[in-house]
């Protein structure tokens, strides 16, 4: 989804001007970058917590030469997504792992054969010997 998507969702639902949302949307961003880059951390509440952090240097492999190299110490942004964030995303997993054993389930009853595409024990060939003469000791054949 891009920052367009948000902008129009949101000024669908509370029925604000597409132009008004995407300066609030913008401003949001705006303040959590300033908040990451003055403070270092933002925590919102039931959404999660933005922290900047410094990487240590580090020797690092060249995948195209295997030449090595050394990267520099850098800041990233990482992010710990909230309680509530873990549990929608963990039900996620959960539905997509039901869905795939649903469709597993009916590709295996969809690859059984039907009663119509193999033969019926009662029109398969006859025996080879007529019945009551099965050669059988005691049989009176």
């Amino acid at each position: 989804m891009t920052k367009k998507e948000i902008v129009k969702t949101i000024s669908e639902e509370i029925g604000m001007t597409q132009l008004k949302t995407k300066e609030i949307v913008q401003k949001t961003f705006d303040a959590i970058v300033e908040t990451l880059v003055d403070e270092r951390r933002i925590e919102l509440r039931n959404f999660g917590v933005f922290e900047v952090k410094k990487r240590a240097a580090r020797k690092a492999r060249n995948p195209r030469t295997g030449q090595r190299v050394d990267v520099p110490e850098k800041y990233v942004v990482t992010f710990k997504p909230g309680k509530e964030m873990e549990e929608k995303v963990r039900q996620l997993e959960l539905r997509e792992a039901a869905a795939a054993a649903a469709a597993a389930q009916r590709a295996a009853a969809s690859s059984l054969p039907t009663p119509e595409a193999s033969p019926s024990p009662i029109h398969s060939q006859p025996p080879s010997q007529p019945f009551g003469n099965t050669g059988y000791p005691g049989s009176g054949n």
